[in-house]
């Protein structure tokens, strides 16, 4: 059975999962409808470009981020370890289901990296003047890989007007198990590359 977590919760992914060894991390968001604005809205610029939210995974050693070799994204699908793959770009958010998928290889993901951190950045949000005010139903579930059950999810129910990224979560080791932690922490970081100097 599914948990659903609260803002800040942890959660252990190995307890009572024995022989779990594979995860696949969904991350899920909605465009709110933009409301139209009548004849004029219609004629003068009422169709709001779609907004690209891209999620990536920040692989850390000791909580630092080694090197850009270690970040997972839409031009680094698989890490050299192959242990954490991406497994593409969703241009939209259209459609029902997860709209980005990270499947990690818990069993062989090597010893130094201790925690896989989950964001999401909206592509060009500065540009296309875009926040997380203008989605909903953003969700980040872990699925068991072998089963394909739903262990937990967490829906970011927060209002995030003004955030252009977003730390979902993260995926980490502790005393030889492998737990969730629920973060939802909304950031004004333009792009990847500035979310992920934080780890640095």
């Amino acid at each position: 059975m599914s948990v659903s977590l609260q803002k800040g919760q942890k959660v252990s992914l190995s307890k009572g999962n024995t022989g779990l060894d594979k995860v696949i991390v969904g991350l899920g968001w909605d465009e709110v409808q933009q409301k139209s604005g009548g004849l004029f809205g219609g004629l003068f610029g009422g169709n709001q470009p779609a907004i690209d939210c891209d999620a990536s995974a920040l692989m850390l050693q000791g909580g630092k981020l080694a090197g850009k070799s270690d970040i997972i994204y839409f031009g680094n699908l698989t890490h050299s370890s192959g242990t954490v793959r991406h497994m593409g770009d969703n241009l939209t958010g259209a459609g029902d289901g997860d709209d980005e998928q990270i499947v990690i290889d818990l069993a062989k993901v090597p010893a130094q990296y201790d925690r896989i951190v989950l964001v999401v950045n909206i592509y060009q949000a500065v540009q296309g003047r875009q926040n997380f005010g203008m989605i909903r139903n953003a969700v980040i579930r872990i699925v068991d890989g072998r089963t394909n059950q739903e262990m937990c999810r967490y829906d970011l129910s927060e209002d995030y007007t003004g955030m252009t990224a977003m730390i979902f979560g993260e995926v980490y080791r502790h005393d030889g198990e492998w737990k969730f932690n629920a973060i939802g922490q909304g950031t004004t970081d333009p792009g990847l590359g500035e979310l992920a100097r934080r780890y640095m």
